[in-house]
C-alpha cells in the first residue's frame, strides 16, 4: 500500500504539471509512455569510476525490467531547442549489480531540462537530446536525491507519432540507502496540444493563415483553386491559371492572360488586349467594320474611299464627286478663257440684237448666241457676268429697265442651252457707260449692246 501510494504521488505530480501549463496552447507538449530498464551495476563507493561503461549493454546479467508499462513522461517544448519535462516511473529489482536480491520496489519522479540537437542535424525524423535534472527515487522502504544527466534521442515517423529511448545516470546523495545507477527506457511519444485554429495541420503560431484552412508548403495559407500560387499572391484565387500570370489562366494561349483579354477565347495581340486583328490595320477585328480589309482607326478600319477615283480620298477632296487633282484639293483645275478668247466673246456679244425698243431677239442673233455657249461650255469653272447696255435714247429709268431685261434675256437663253446658271450673273447699266458718243447714230448703235465678261475670283 506505501508503494502505491509512492507511485501515485508520482502521477499527481506528473499530471499536476500538466494541468497547470496548459493554458499556453501555442507550445507543443510531448507526453511518453513505455518501459524502463534499472542496472545497479557497478555498485558501491569503492566502484572505480573506469569500470562504470564496461558492462552497460550487459542486459540480461544487470537489467532490472518490469515487463508492463513503467515510465510515464509529459514535456513542454520551451523554446530555442529547450524543453522541460517530468518523469514517473516504477520498476521492481531482482539484480543489483552481479547479485540477485529479494524483490524491492522501485519509484522514481524525475524532472528533466532537455536540448535538442534537431536543427543542428537537420534531420527530419532523427532528434538527438542531452538533459540534465534531478529528482527523487525510492527502493523499497528507502529513498533518496538524485542528480541525473540523460542522452536520448526521438525518431519522428509523423508530425505527432514518434519513438523515444533515454538513458540517464542518476548520481545518488546518500549512498546508504540507495545506490548510484543507471535508468533507460524505451517508449511510444505524443506530441500535442498545439492550437490549430482552422484544423488544416498548421499550428497557429505558425499559421500565416490562422482562421482559414490552408496547406502547409504556404505557411497555412489557401490555394482554392489549386495551381500552386496561395491565394493572398494569386490574381485569379478561383480559377486555376500560370505563375507568370499571377495565377491567372490563359484560355486561348495567346500569351495575355483572360483577366486582361478582351477576347479571352480567341487568340489575338497583346497590343489589343489579346483581341485579333484579321487585316493587321491594328483596329481589332470586334471594332472593324471591314476586318478583312486595311483601314484607319479614324473610320472604323475601312479604307478611305475616293468616290471619284481621282487618287484624292473622300476625306480630302473638297470635290469628291468630281475628278480633280491634288494640287486643287480634289477639284478639276480651273481653265480660264485667254484674253484672245474674251475679245472674241466681247466682239460676239456686242452683235447681239434687239427689236427696238424690246428684249426679244432679232432672228439672225441666233447664231451668235449659240457661239457664246459653245465658248462658255469649254470653261465650265468660269464664271460670267452679263451686262445690259443701251444709248441715251428715251428716259434714263426706261434704258435702265431696258438693259436689265435684255442682259436677263441673254441670261436665260445661255442657262436654257446648257450654261448653269450658278456661273452667271445679269447686271442692266442703262446708257451710264457708253463706249461711243451718243450724238451721233453710229455712236448711239455702237452704246446699244450686251457684253460678256469673265468674272475674275
Amino acid at each position: 500500500m506505501k508503494n502505491l501510494s509512492r507511485l501515485m504521488f508520482a502521477l499527481l505530480l506528473v499530471l499536476g504539471y500538466s494541468n497547470t501549463n496548459a493554458q499556453d496552447n501555442n507550445n507543443p507538449w510531448q507526453f511518453s509512455f513505455g518501459v524502463n530498464a534499472v542496472d545497479f551495476y557497478p555498485t558501491g563507493e569503492d566502484a572505480p569510476l573506469g569500470t562504470y561503461f564496461d558492462e552497460f549493454f550487459n542486459v540480461t546479467d544487470h537489467y532490472n525490467i518490469l515487463p508492463s508499462l513503467s515510465t510515464v513522461t509529459i514535456a513542454k517544448y520551451l523554446g530555442d531547442g529547450f524543453s522541460f519535462g517530468v518523469i514517473g516511473s516504477l520498476n521492481k529489482i531482482d539484480v543489483f549489480g552481479d547479485s540477485p536480491i529479494d524483490d524491492l520496489s522501485y519509484y522514481g519522479v524525475d524532472g528533466i531540462i532537455k536540448y535538442s540537437f534537431a536543427d543542428l542535424i537537420n534531420c527530419e525524423n532523427i532528434e538527438p537530446y542531452l538533459g540534465v535534472g534531478g529528482g527523487y527515487t525510492w527502493v523499497d522502504d528507502f529513498g533518496a536525491g538524485t542528480l541525473n544527466g540523460s542522452f536520448g534521442l526521438n525518431y519522428w515517423f509523423n508530425d505527432n507519432w514518434g519513438l523515444t529511448a533515454q538513458s540517464s545516470y542518476k548520481h545518488v546523495f546518500d549512498d546508504g540507502n540507495v545506490a548510484k545507477h543507471f535508468q533507460h527506457s524505451l517508449g511510444i511519444s505524443i506530441k500535442f496540444g498545439g492550437k490549430d485554429t482552422d484544423g488544416d495541420g498548421v499550428y497557429d503560431k505558425d499559421d500565416a493563415c490562422p482562421e482559414v484552412p490552408g496547406l502547409e508548403a504556404f505557411n497555412g495559407c489557401p490555394d482554392s483553386d489549386g495551381d500552386g500560387i496561395e491565394d493572398s499572391k494569386d490574381t485569379c484565387p478561383n480559377e486555376a491559371g500560370l505563375a507568370e500570370f499571377d495565377g491567372c489562366p490563359d484560355s486561348d494561349g495567346d500569351g495575355v492572360s483572360d483577366n486582361n483579354d478582351n477576347c479571352p477565347n480567341t487568340p489575338g495581340l497583346k497590343s489589343l488586349a489579346g483581341c485579333p486583328d484579321a487585316d493587321g490595320d491594328g483596329v481589332a477585328d470586334g471594332d472593324d467594320n471591314c476586318p478583312n480589309e486595311a483601314g484607319p482607326a479614324a473610320n472604323n478600319g475601312c479604307p478611305w474611299p475616293d468616290s471619284d477615283g481621282d487618287g484624292v480620298l473622300d476625306k480630302d477632296d473638297q470635290c469628291p464627286n468630281e475628278a480633280g487633282t491634288v494640287a486643287n484639293n480634289g477639284c478639276p483645275e480651273i481653265v480660264l478663257p485667254t484674253e484672245e478668247v474674251q475679245n472674241q466673246l466681247t466682239e460676239y456679244a456686242r452683235t447681239i440684237n434687239f427689236n427696238t425698243g424690246k428684249s426679244s431677239f432679232k432672228e439672225n442673233t441666233y447664231p451668235t448666241l449659240q457661239a457664246v455657249a459653245a465658248i462658255l461650255k469649254e470653261y465650265p469653272k468660269a464664271n460670267f457676268t452679263i451686262e445690259g447696255h443701251t444709248d441715251s435714247t428715251g428716259s434714263e429709268a426706261t434704258n435702265q429697265l431696258l438693259s436689265e431685261k435684255r442682259a436677263n434675256a441673254v441670261m436665260d437663253y445661255l442657262v436654257a442651252n446648257g450654261i448653269s446658271g450658278a456661273r452667271l450673273k445679269a447686271v442692266g447699266f442703262g446708257e451710264g457707260s457708253p463706249i461711243a458718243s451718243n450724238n451721233t447714230r453710229s455712236g448711239r448703235a455702237a452704246n446699244r449692246r450686251v457684253e460678256v465678261t469673265l468674272v475674275k475670283e
